[in-house]
């Protein structure tokens, strides 16, 4: 088995000996056994709390190089107008605490992607969106916090009850 323990930052797929191709699900965990897309098993042995990112690298101990694939998985893609309507969308959604990917369309518009969920997805219709069920890569935004390299949940104060998550 090939014990991946080092994390490379980004790198291209020439850089690369193999790739490692997983749903969002398996790249928020720190230790998992999975198959590479070569057909070898791989342990990963990480540090939790950080999202592995579609493209970084990890190295293994042997010193081989395996990049990190987003996997193709449902997804709620929500197109909407740019400005303040994809700012509101993104601002309830975002409350919500679900993981999110953004992106910007042609022709004015923007989306926000998220994992399949009929409460979020009348919520996104509500706010004027248009819903598209389909097969994406999901590789949300990894937040403000896990940005700062800290890779620690943040704690938010409302009607003076806390609650704390990771990103």
């Amino acid at each position: 088995m090939l014990k991946l323990t080092e994390r490379l930052g980004p790198i291209t797929a020439d850089q690369a000996d193999d790739s490692l191709t997983l749903p969002f699900e398996m790249r928020t965990r720190g230790r998992f056994k999975a198959t590479s897309d070569a057909g070898r098993e791989v342990g990963v042995f990480l540090d939790r709390g950080q999202v592995l990112r579609d493209g970084e690298g990890l190295r293994a101990e042997s010193g081989e190089t395996l990049r990190v694939r987003a996997a193709v998985e449902p997804v709620i893609t929500a197109r909407i107008e740019a400005g303040l309507a994809l700012a509101r969308l993104c601002y309830h959604l975002g409350n919500r605490h679900v993981q999110l990917a953004l992106g910007g369309g042609d022709a004015g518009t923007g989306w926000v992607r998220f994992p399949p969920d009929h409460v979020l997805e009348a919520l996104a219709e509500r706010l004027g969106a248009r819903l598209e069920r389909h097969e994406a890569p999901f590789d949300p935004e990894p937040g403000a916090y896990a940005q700062a390299g800290e890779g620690q949940g943040h704690h938010h104060h409302h009607h003076g009850q806390a609650h704390g998550h990771a990103h």
